[in-house]
C-alpha cells in the first residue's frame, strides 16, 4: 500500500526566464491553453493535450534547463507529508502556501531528483 494517495493530476514544472513569452510559445507551438498567470508568485499554468497533465512555468532569473519537476496532486498535503517524512523521505524546507490557491512541498527521491506534492486550495477544488 502506498504512503500517499495521489489524485489524477500531474503538473510538469519548468523554469523559464519569461513566463508570458514561454506560454505564448507553448500555445503557438504545441497548442497548449493558458489556465492562468499568477504574477505575484512568478507562476503560469497551461493545459496540455493530455487529460490531467498541466505544464507549469516558474519564472527564474537563471532557469535550469532540463530540471523538470513533476508535481503530484494530493487531497491533504499535511497528511501526505507526515506519512512520507515518517518513512524517512527528505523534504526541502517547509510546505509553502499561497492562500486560496495551492500548498506545495518539495521532496527528493533516493537519487536526489526533486519532486513535489501540491494541494489545490482554490474554491472549486
Amino acid at each position: 500500500m502506498p504512503l500517499v494517495t495521489l489524485d489524477s493530476t500531474i503538473t510538469l514544472a519548468l523554469s523559464v526566464r519569461d513566463r508570458h513569452a514561454s506560454a505564448e510559445w507553448y500555445r503557438e507551438t504545441l497548442g497548449f491553453e493558458l489556465i492562468h498567470h499568477i504574477d505575484e508568485a512568478g507562476w503560469s499554468e497551461m493545459h496540455t493535450l493530455t487529460p490531467g497533465v498541466t505544464l507549469g512555468l516558474g519564472e527564474q532569473a537563471e532557469p535550469a534547463p532540463g530540471n523538470t519537476v513533476p508535481v503530484f496532486g494530493v487531497a491533504d498535503i499535511a497528511r501526505a507529508r507526515t506519512a512520507m517524512e515518517a518513512a524517512g523521505i527528505r523534504f526541502d524546507g517547509p510546505t509553502e502556501t499561497i492562500e486560496g490557491m495551492v500548498s506545495t512541498a518539495t521532496f527528493y527521491d533516493p537519487d536526489g531528483n526533486a519532486l513535489m506534492l501540491a494541494q489545490d486550495l482554490t474554491p472549486s477544488a
